[in-house]
């Protein structure tokens, strides 16, 4: 065939290289794993872009999807594409307030709902929308018309040796996609990507994945994110297979029964699955016990110079043969990479899976730039832990006075639909988009992000903070779960910390501690204390300014639903903000109402030295 230049030239491998393919696609319907052939995908795709072309559709009409992973989600993808039309993919759990502004801002022309919950969350604000057609559900229901509907309007269908319609009018510069970015303040902005735009980032990242053989992915973070959105059309233009995981709760069973030799994630998930296998060995007994931690300190240690050293080398074959095989059953098996992207990963804990044999590619880039900016390598010297890697090739960067990261290439989106004040904000005069990230090149050749240029803050002494870097460091605790770090405009840093609960469980059975609920175990002195002491003691790894002076325990878990986090799974810190300011303000001792379920402490002190006299040992805290 010839060079993939727009977004549905994929399917000419459908047609072609890979048409023999049983499972491009697979979803779990009623227990089962149904496939999708390379033969269904192309004449599906065909008959969703008759049918919208049927309905009336020029090219240039947004038409939006509202669904979770599936390969319908694929179907409507390359259908619109191919029609000419703008897809406009909308995450399935946002407020109607947002669905309102997304679909009125771009004007789509069709909707399609994947369940009957996302079209629930929709129909009340269906009248509004001056200009939908037209409004399909996935599934049944009654006064709703159907996804078997819609692909009727197609009529018959086309000879075989032509299912897909003339698409020459189509050019690689056209807008392709519009995605409106989750964001943690303020209303979404509408990213303008082109087909050339996402085609350079998934053939580019194709070339670093090309060394090593995969055959099979699980796919479970969002669709219409960019991210995983562009890794699926890499895995396409490789012949890759995707299964689509049921949910992330369903993951660790789904992990099993497919069996995949690459998944794609961010930071938040790999740190719960390594949380879980901290937990696991915590509740080992005598020598396993022992045999679990020191694998565990050796994979913390894991550099790729220190391979070459033999008694190194000697103790990964041990620490493979007793633990790190049984860490691969929990993914699997077969698992050999994890690409990690969306927020920065701590090195430790890429640091334990390479060691175990599963290798963590992390990446960086922005739904502006479609996405990958920098990213590993499987070349030698193409890892450098806590860092992103290399800048991608065709992709260049530049670094501002204030550390801000500038980028230009082929990647760069269009621009914000609808808004040419934004536009002026984040392109300059040269050209260069403004990421609104800090970064360094690290020997100068691996970018390092630092933190976002917004959420680095000034406390009253005039300090800079930069909160990710603290919050990375505090995660090394066991017993946290999420934090955010505060204290713009105050005399110090403090945090909101979620408590990872499945290990404050495990912890308080240790004890004898009686566990009661999660609010109630947030609130206990014993648990407050513990978690003051980690805190403390990470503290000494920070500079004195940076230091996280008092706690709040939360207690609940922070998620997507309750509106803490974004669809990334990001702390919503604005968000935050405004939601726990009466919190924030009682824990600098100002006049608040009270919150139950939460508590804070006093000022914290580094942990004491200790001694062999038995009644100083008996430190606040102490486990």
């Amino acid at each position: 065939m010839e060079k993939i230049t727009r977004i549905f030239d994929l399917l000419e491998l459908y047609r072609g290289k890979y048409s023999e393919k049983p499972d491009v696609f697979a979803c779990k319907c009623e227990g089962y794993w149904r496939t999708i052939a390379a033969e269904e995908y192309v004449a599906v795709s065909g008959m969703v872009s008759r049918s919208l072309l049927a309905l009336g559709l020029k090219p240039g009409d947004r038409v939006a999807t509202i669904m979770g992973n599936r390969p319908e989600w694929n179907f409507l993808d390359m259908g619109i594409l191919l029609a000419g039309c703008v897809h406009v993919p909308v995450y399935p759990t946002l407020s109607a307030d947002n669905y309102r502004f997304i679909f009125q801002d771009s004007g789509v022309k069709v909707i399609f709902a994947g369940c009957r919950d996302a079209y629930n969350r929709i129909h009340g604000i269906i009248p509004e929308l001056s200009t939908l057609t037209a409004c399909y559900l996935l599934e049944r229901q009654k006064g709703v018309a159907s996804w078997n509907e819609f692909l009727d309007v197609a009529g018959d269908n086309p000879a075989d040796d032509q299912p897909l319609p003339d698409v020459t009018g189509i050019k690689p510069d056209d807008l392709a996609t519009i995605i409106y970015t989750s964001g943690t303040t303020g209303r979404p902005k509408g990213v303008m990507l082109s087909h050339a735009n996402i085609v350079s980032n998934f053939l580019a990242v194709s070339q670093i994945l090309a060394p090593r053989k995969v055959t099979r992915a699980l796919s479970f973070l969002p669709l219409c994110h960019v991210y995983e959105r562009m890794l699926n059309y890499m895995y396409q233009n490789m012949g890759i297979s995707v299964y689509y995981a049921e949910s992330l709760d369903r993951l660790r069973d789904n992990l099993r029964e497919v069996k995949p030799e690459m998944f794609c994630a961010v930071p938040r998930v790999i740190e719960k699955t390594y949380a879980a296998i901290h937990r696991k060995g915590r509740n080992l007994k005598g020598i396993n016990k022992y045999v679990f931690f020191w694998a565990l300190n050796l994979g913390h240690r894991f550099d790729f110079r220190k391979m070459r050293n033999p008694v190194f080398r000697l103790q990964q074959i041990i620490a493979d043969k007793l633990i790190y095989k049984h860490w691969r059953k929990v993914f699997g098996g077969d698992l050999k990479i994890i690409v990690s992207g969306g927020a920065p990963l701590h090195h430790k804990l890429a640091r334990v899976f390479w060691s175990a044999g599963i290798q963590v590619i992390e990446g960086y880039g922005l739904t502006e730039t479609s996405p990958v900016v920098a990213v590993g390598t499987f070349d030698p010297g193409g890892v450098c832990f806590g860092t992103v890697g290399k800048v991608l090739p065709g992709v260049e960067i530049r670094l501002a006075d204030d550390g801000e990261i500038l980028v230009k290439g082929p990647n760069v989106m269009m621009g914000y639909y609808n808004r040419p004040d934004r536009n002026a904000e984040v392109f300059d005069s040269e050209g260069w988009f403004h990421t609104g990230d800090i970064g360094t090149l690290k020997n100068g050749k691996y970018l390092k992000i630092t933190d976002r240029k917004k959420e680095i803050f000034k406390t009253s002494h005039g300090k800079y903070i930069a909160p990710q870097v603290i919050e990375n460091r505090m995660k090394e605790s066991p017993f946290i779960d999420n934090i955010m770090v505060i204290g713009e405009n105050r005399n110090y840093a403090s945090a909101l910390i979620v408590p990872n609960f499945e290990y404050l469980r495990s912890w308080c059975e240790a004890k004898g501690i009686a566990y009661t609920n999660d609010m109630e175990m947030a609130a206990k002195d014993e648990v407050i204390q513990r978690i003051q002491r980690d805190v403390a003691e990470l503290n000494l790894k920070l500079d004195h300014t940076w230091q996280v002076k008092k706690i709040a325990v939360m207690g609940k878990p922070w998620t997507v639903e309750s509106g803490e986090l974004s669809p990334t799974l990001k702390v919503r810190r604005t968000h935050m903000q405004d939601r726990y300011a009466g919190l924030i303000a009682e824990i600098y001792g100002e006049q608040v109402y009270y919150q139950p379920g939460r508590r804070h402490n006093e000022e914290l002190h580094p942990p004491k030295q200790k001694t062999k006299s038995k009644r100083k040992n008996k430190v606040r805290g102490k486990s």
